[in-house]
């Protein structure tokens, strides 16, 4: 079906606002709720309704649902670590927070939500890659919370009649992530870099991730949009493996040759390894990777300088 009116919640985040983008593009009216605590007002493309809200404000919620056919709800903590020290705060915002966001939905008959879950809900990897049928085991209260968000949002889907369909990303880079200690690895060592620091790798650097582009995260969004797929869960990542050690030394070589990695302990809830099965989103969705880190390692690099006025 054709949506006219779509809300993005953390609009002015990470991936929220490159879903943005996209809405706009499709010609879709498109709202943005975010209380920007992490997201950035400049992240929000032109031709955007702009409220500046919490999730858990009902009211200010209930006035963003006005009218909306399609939610994608993308405000969260995103934090394991964020989430061991602070696990009320986690909890209040990424489970309340849903349960706010579905139950305004539910009194604006909104037809379909589109819910941001993690790889977090898979805890320790028994098996690589992982698939959507792996043992959900979460190992950190964020992983718990995103576990729980997801039961909620399709359950609630089933019982009061919208279409709800979560996507579990993976470890999603790009452009327009905002700086923090503890999440998305590859902006934390590219600012590390630019501010004449080593890059601090946990562990051996051995471990391997699933790195996906923000773009492709954002496409598989609109996919989601446009397909029916209630109460289905679908892996959103590239596929690929790639060790800590390798993403440390490729952006050694593009931004400071003369800082060779420095090694700290293994943090506590971080998984060893996790790559993303992904052949259920290409079956469902047509979802095919598009980008490879290298492909948009010199726009981030370039992105992150200038924003945060860094220079090697």
């Amino acid at each position: 079906m054709k949506y006219r009116r779509a809300l993005v919640t953390g609009g002015a985040g990470f991936i929220g606002s490159h879903i943005v983008a996209l809405l706009l593009n499709e010609g879709i009216e498109t709202v943005v709720v975010d209380d920007f605590s992490m997201g950035r007002r400049e992240n929000i493309p032109n031709g955007a309704v702009v409220i500046e809200a919490d999730i858990l404000n009902g009211d200010r919620l209930d006035q963003a649902m006005a009218g909306v056919d399609i939610v994608f709800h993308q405000a969260a903590r995103v934090s394991i670590r964020h989430s061991l020290d602070n696990f009320s705060d986690d909890a209040n915002v990424n489970i309340m927070g849903t349960v706010s966001v579905i139950r305004s939905l539910i009194r604006h008959q909104v037809k379909k939500l589109v819910y941001a879950s993690s790889m977090a809900v898979y805890g320790e990897a028994r098996y690589q890659p992982l698939d959507e049928e792996h043992p959900l085991d979460p190992a950190t209260p964020y992983g718990i919370g995103k576990l729980a968000s997801e039961k909620y949002c399709l359950q609630m889907g089933h019982f009061f009649g919208f279409e709800a369909v979560a996507l579990r990303y993976f470890n999603t880079f790009g452009t327009r992530q905002t700086l923090t200690p503890y999440v998305g690895v590859i902006t934390i060592f590219i600012n590390r870099l630019l501010s004449g620091k080593p890059p601090m790798v946990f562990g051996d650097g051995r471990q391997v991730r699933d790195f996906v582009a923000v773009e492709d995260v954002a496409r598989a969004n609109i996919l989601a949009m446009k397909r029916d797929l209630g109460g289905q869960v679908l892996n959103i990542g590239s596929g690929r493996a790639r060790s800590v050690n390798d993403i440390a030394d490729l952006l050694i070589r593009k931004i400071n040759p003369a800082l060779p990695a420095e090694h700290g302990p293994v943090q506590p809830g971080e998984p060893n390894s996790a790559i993303a099965d992904i052949a259920k989103a290409g079956k469902l969705l047509d979802f095919r990777p598009n980008f490879d880190l290298e492909d948009k390692i010199d726009a981030i690099i370039y992105w992150n300088r200038e924003k945060n006025s860094l220079k090697p």
